[in-house]
């Protein structure tokens, strides 16, 4: 049973050997309640599915020039495909946009066995587990930090950009980018939709860029608050200042 994902994640040398260490991590009891309960009840409109129920390790090539990073796994979304932000509302905006921009190979995500494959690209979120109300608390946070943390670290050589979805995302995040390679500005750069902030190197490596936009929730895309057009933009120019060819 893996319950201390510091340790864990410590000893880890490559992306493909993390992933699947996070599949098995049991460290936080809510959380692994929560998404077992909904795997076994399910949702009526996917009675007939066998549900993830585990926690979701990131998606993308491992050496990715650019990340997206989200908040949790939806629970009727990734907690049932087993892939971020696949099967759910907000992933059928993120991976159209990205799909429009040239990062993605298609622009919808239903299973794992899909076909769809990132360019240069991975997606991952600060917190593996589906939490209920979408609201995990600030220990589960914390202790599923050393996951992201390494997934940095290892795509260090080539990661040059990362795109925020969110507030809890950004704030989540900017620990870890200081304890890994880069330094963070004091006072903290504050979230916003379309925020560009350069991060400084500290190993002398190259500096990140690092960019907000509003996450895809149905909150914010029901409302018009976020369009498919900002979150291209957003994208378009993330995907560039990583030296990836964007559409």
């Amino acid at each position: 049973m893996l319950t201390d994902p510091a340790a864990a994640a410590a000893g880890v040398s490559d992306l493909a050997e993390l992933d699947e260490l996070v599949t098995h991590c049991r460290a936080c009891p809510r959380l692994v309640a929560w998404r077992e309960e909904v795997a076994r009840t399910r949702r009526a409109a996917f009675r007939d599915q066998v549900y993830w129920g585990r926690p979701v390790p990131g998606f993308g090539p491992v050496d990715a020039r650019l990340a997206i990073v989200g908040l949790a796994p939806a629970a009727h979304g990734a907690n049932r495909t087993g892939r971020m932000f696949t099967g759910d509302r907000s992933g059928d905006v993120l991976y159209a946009a990205m799909h429009a921009v040239g990062l993605a190979s298609q622009s919808v995500a239903l299973s794992r066995d899909d076909g769809l494959e990132l360019y240069g690209t991975r997606v991952t979120a600060p917190v593996r587990c589906a939490p209920p109300e979408n609201k995990p608390t600030p220990g589960e946070r914390d202790n599923c930090r050393s996951w992201l943390a390494r997934e940095l670290q290892l795509l260090r050589p080539t990661l040059r950009a990362v795109v925020v979805l969110g507030g809890f995302g950004w704030q989540a995040l900017l620990p870890v980018l200081h304890h890994t390679a880069w330094r963070v500005p004091t006072p903290r750069p504050v979230f916003g939709h379309g925020v560009d902030v350069v991060l400084p190197a500290t190993d002398g490596g190259a500096d990140l860029r690092l960019f907000g936009c509003y996450h895809p929730s149905q909150q914010n895309t029901f409302t018009g608050r976020l369009t498919p057009a900002m979150v291209e933009d957003v994208l378009r120019r993330a995907g560039a200042t990583a030296g990836l060819a964007t559409l």
